[in-house]
């Protein structure tokens, strides 16, 4: 199936430490990696090795930075040909992970912050992917553009621009965001993440499916809301019932959080099917 993918590239800047450190205080025993990020393109990856083809529209700097982020993109098979070229910085996310998976994030936008959303171009019927990482007007001419199947990660929370929140077919939060968000429980198809307890599919309020979480290591939490929400998107794109996409992005989750990147290695998304 045909995606694109409307959203932020960061540079990670990931700490590994035994335990994040309290307020004014400092822990020494950290080890420094630095990756490709961003909650657009960790989708917009996460789909290409689930098996779609992908396009992803967002920006870098002009710089060495944003060169890598495009050539890791190209890796992982996400078509770049949209991605703009900005005289800002690329975006770049300060990262604390500690000894259970669990991280804390800043994130300094950059180019991000400079998307021309004038030049976003969306493909008449192919299905779209947004996050709330760009600025609203960005998500809005998105929107706008959307003839295909329609959804929008809403993270981090904010209020949805009423445009966008009405015309999406499905919107993805996770427990905290959900109760951040009183606005989008009454939408057609609302998923909320629960951790480790899996998942649920809610239409208009109602509950039409749960899927349980799989068991696994715990390595690092930052890429599997993006690697659920890519695989839930792909599934109910192409036509699959409800519980099997939910169950199937769970394991996809399931299998980034076991993985130390934030842009995880996957297989094709129906390997994931129990």
């Amino acid at each position: 199936m045909r995606l694109t993918v409307v959203g932020a590239i960061n540079v990670d800047l990931t700490a590994r430490v035994s335990r994040a450190p309290a307020r004014g205080e400092t822990v020494g025993d950290g080890s420094l990696t630095r990756q490709a990020g961003g909650k657009g393109a960790n989708q917009a990856a996460a789909a290409a090795r689930l098996g779609a083809d992908v396009r992803l529209l967002g920006a870098v700097g002009d710089d060495a930075e944003g060169r890598e982020m495009r050539r890791e993109l190209a890796r992982a098979g996400v078509d770049v040909s949209s991605v703009q070229t900005v005289p800002d910085a690329t975006g770049t996310a300060l990262i604390v992970v500690d000894s259970e998976g669990e991280n804390s994030i800043v994130v300094c936008p950059g180019a991000n912050a400079s998307i021309d959303s004038g030049a976003l171009r969306v493909e008449p019927g192919e299905a779209l992917l947004v996050q709330l990482e760009v600025r609203d007007e960005v998500v809005v001419a998105a929107a706008r553009q959307a003839t295909g199947m329609f959804a929008v990660n809403a993270s981090p929370a904010r209020k949805i621009p009423h445009e966008v929140l009405h015309r999406a077919d499905l919107i993805i939060v996770n427990e905290t965001e959900y109760g951040q968000l009183p606005e989008v429980h009454d939408v057609p198809l609302l998923a909320v993440t629960l951790g480790a307890a899996g998942a649920i599919l809610l239409e208009r309020g109602v509950e039409v499916a749960r899927a349980v979480g799989l068991t696994t290591d715990v390595r690092n939490s930052v890429g599997a809301g993006d690697a659920f929400a890519a695989a839930l998107m792909i599934s109910i794109a192409r036509g699959d019932a409800y519980p099997q996409a939910l169950q199937l992005a769970c394991a996809v989750g399931a299998a980034a959080v076991a993985d130390e990147r934030s842009q995880p290695s996957l297989n094709l998304l129906d390997s994931y099917a129990r």
